[in-house]
């Protein structure tokens, strides 16, 4: 079954690499909120995301669970191919310790830490580590956005 799975995915790799891109990138979103309203904030006391976005923010993360599978599967179908380097297990490994930060120290924990509104309190070295697990995407974000970029070259 996972072979059908991946001969499906091979057949129809440049737009899956598409959708995963696409998906990741509006990963972007949520970075600039967490620099401009959570870290700015813990700096300097100040935010410069506008509050009016913060739906744009909501809407964002519930991309982020499509976008680590989708991305994870560009990994995954190099190492099932035998292309496994050093850079696609790194990249996995960056990529899904998202998992981390999502399901154990979210963005609202962080945020009540910060702003003194937590009920339990976190040491603010480990908001900042969950912090820096979401800047983890960047290097696979690089990539990804490279590899669709080189689909479109040999189109």
């Amino acid at each position: 079954m996972l072979k059908k799975l991946f001969a499906w995915y091979n057949q129809h790799y440049t737009f899956h690499v598409r959708l995963a891109a696409a998906l990741f990138l509006l990963q972007i979103i949520h970075l600039v909120w967490l620099t401009t309203n959570v870290v700015f904030f813990r700096l300097w006391g100040i935010s410069l995301f506008p509050h009016q976005l913060d739906w744009l923010v909501a809407a964002v993360d519930y991309t982020e669970i499509p976008a680590l599978f989708s991305v994870s599967l560009i990994y995954i179908n190099d190492l099932i191919a035998g292309k496994a380097t050093n850079k696609a297990w790194l990249y996995l490994l960056l990529l899904n310790s998202q998992w981390l930060h999502i399901l154990w120290i979210t963005d609202e924990v962080v945020v009540e830490n910060f702003t003194g509104r937590a009920l339990v309190q976190i040491p603010a070295w480990l908001a900042w580590v969950a912090i820096f697990v979401d800047y983890l995407e960047l290097p696979v974000m690089w990539d990804t956005v490279t590899r669709t970029l080189r689909l479109k070259e040999k189109a």
